[in-house]
Order: C-alpha cells, then structure tokens, then sequence
C-alpha cells in the first residue's frame, strides 16, 4: 500500500464510519444534527524515531508510555489523525469562559466514540490488506492515569497515559504544543486525536520544526480563556483543569468537556502568526 492509497482509504473511512453525526437536544426540547468533525489530517511517522525512547523520560512522558514495537513488535510505521472540530461547536464555545456549550459536549462524548469506531475500522482495514496493525487507545493492555500512580513501584500520582496521542502527533509532524497542553496543527488546535501502528512501511513525514512550542506565540490568550487558572506562563497544571472535568460532568452527565483554551484564541483555527 502506498501513501496515496492510505490516504484514500481514510478518506473513504471519513464518509462510512457512522456515529459523526449526532442528534443535540437543545434545552427547549428542539434538537439538531451536527456532524462533529471535519475530514483528518494524516501525519506519518516512523517507527524507529528515536523520539520514542526521549518520551520515557520524566520530563517527557514518562517511564510507563510504551513504544510502537511494546505494542506491536512487526511495527513500522505510526500513523496520527488529527480530527478538527465542526465550525458549529467552536462558534458555540467561545461564549462565557466557566459555560461550555453542548455541542462542544457532545463533540467531546459521543466524539470520542465515534473516534474508537474509526480507528477500529482503520485497524481492520489493514489487517484486511495483510498488514499488522495495533491502535493502542483500544488495546486491552492500555491505560490511562487521572492523578494515579502508573507502577506498583511508583508513590507519586500522575496525568498521563501508556499511549499519548499528541506525542504521537508531534513526532508525525502534524503540530507542536501550546501552553495548554494541545497541538497546534495547520488547522488549528481545536479537535481530536486518534491514532496506530502498523507493519505497513511508509516513509515518515519531514516535521516542519524543531521545538516543542515552536508553534505557540505566547499570547496568553488561552490563560485568559481557562476558568479555573489551569494555564500560566509556564504551562498547564492537569489537576485543576481535570478537578474542572469532573465539576462538568456533575452538571452535564454523562458528559463532560470545556475546550476554553482551544476557541477564540490566535491557534483555534490553524498556526498563528508572530507580531
């Protein structure tokens, strides 16, 4: 399979995988279809970048996030999506900043089921074609920690995961990281992640830059957007912001969500430009 034929097997994907469009029902009883995500970006890396190895430092990731071959030992090549979130759920949360809106709610739930979906079906896909591949989000060996320690050896709690999507995505040169913590891509930072390895050898893309932040202008907007002073100068600290998560999710169940810091700021819709 070549790169063209990758593409256009996530473009058919786009069109057949069901779950992108919802119903968002209104608190007057109306509801709406919104289809929440616009066609992915497609960012390839390699395998063997070393990159893999920096991530297990705890100054990166840490120590527990595995690399392609812990997840699939024929693996060769990464391959990163990043899903941009529909115009309709920007507009709508970039209002008050302690308020998210619904249908960014929903992008964030039911988004995320419909993100498993496809990356399950983009899986299979290429096992079809006689590829290996592994999504790791979906693996039965993945786990996430909310403010948990990753190893019985371990007495200090972290935020973090076994798999980081947007490691992943900084390493397939799809964007680099802004002081909240998301990437900021050609389209911007507003959207989703999904990702896989796989058997298959393409040749990765060239990133388009050097450092982890050489994308984030420091504006200081997305500070200014957090409603609970999550994001400084110096970054984003994950517990006040997922303390927020759970305080959405007791108004909201079974949902939850905010994405303050990724509407009406400078990176919402795609690199911004240094003054």
């Amino acid at each position: 399979m070549e790169r063209t034929q990758l593409e256009a097997l996530v473009r058919r994907l786009y069109g057949e995988v069901e779950g992108n469009e919802v119903l968002v029902e209104g608190g007057n009883g109306e509801a709406k279809t919104m289809r929440m995500f616009d066609e992915p970006l497609i960012g390839i890396g390699s395998a063997d970048d070393p990159l893999f190895e920096e991530y297990k430092k705890p100054a990166a990731v840490g120590p527990w996030h595995r690399s392609p071959r812990e997840w699939l030992n024929e693996a060769a090549t990464v391959v990163s999506l990043f899903f941009p979130i529909c115009e309709e759920a920007r507009v709508s949360n970039r209002g008050t900043p302690d308020v998210p809106s619904l249908e960014w709610l929903y992008c964030r739930i039911e988004g995320n089921e419909y993100l498993r979906s496809f990356i399950a079906r983009f899986r299979d896909s290429l096992i079809e074609e006689g590829y290996q591949a592994c999504a790791p989000a979906l693996d039965e060996r993945f786990r996430a920690f909310m403010n948990q320690t990753p190893e019985s050896d371990s007495e200090t709690p972290v935020y973090g995961s076994m798999w980081s999507e947007r490691h992943a995505a900084y390493l397939c040169g799809l964007g680099t990281f802004g002081l909240s913590k998301g990437i900021i891509t050609r389209k911007g930072m507003a959207g989703r992640f999904a990702s896989l390895v796989t058997s298959l050898e393409l040749e990765a893309d060239a990133r388009p830059y050097q450092g982890l932040y050489d994308y984030c202008i420091r504006c200081g907007k997305c500070i200014e957007r957090c409603p609970v002073n999550a994001i400084s100068p110096n970054g984003k600290e994950h517990r006040p912001c997922h303390n927020w998560l759970l305080h959405v999710k007791e108004q909201y169940a079974p949902r939850l969500g905010c994405g303050k810091c990724q509407t009406a700021v400078p990176c919402e819709y795609g690199i911004p430009v240094r003054q």
